[in-house]
């Protein structure tokens, strides 16, 4: 029963994410005008990383039970998301209110890197509780 909860909870992270990266925020940049979507990001974002935070450290503490790479994997991810929401996501919002270019696109790239490497993460996670 805690596997099933692990994986059900893995699921939801990973599809989470995935639609929030590869679905709403390009929808946005596509429906409407550049500054709206910038306001709308920026005040969207902490609410994603605390979904990641949440659901993975709950997936993580569910699946050490029973695999431990597995709840170890998700307790990093919701460890880092907590880093990029406390510390990534507000340089990167000084770095675009300054007008620094290069420091915004660097971070914002350090932000997409990782939400992509929590992505990967947890569908490997979710294959390996799904065996």
């Amino acid at each position: 029963m805690i596997n099933a909860a692990a994986l059900l909870i893995t699921a939801l992270l990973f599809g989470g994410m995935t639609l929030f990266s590869f679905g709403f925020a390009p929808f946005l940049f596509s429906a409407l005008p550049a500054e709206t979507t910038r306001t709308l990001i920026r005040r969207a974002f902490p609410h994603f990383y605390l979904f990641v935070i949440a659901t993975a450290a709950v997936a993580g503490l569910l699946a050490l039970t029973g695999d431990e790479l597995s709840g170890a994997a998700l307790l990093a991810i919701a460890l880092t998301a907590a880093l990029a929401r406390q510390i990534l996501m507000p340089a990167i919002n000084r770095a675009a209110d300054a007008g620094e270019k290069r420091r915004f696109a660097r971070l914002h790239g350090a932000s997409v890197m990782l939400t992509l490497i929590h992505i990967v993460l947890s569908a490997a996670v979710l294959l390996r509780l799904a065996q």
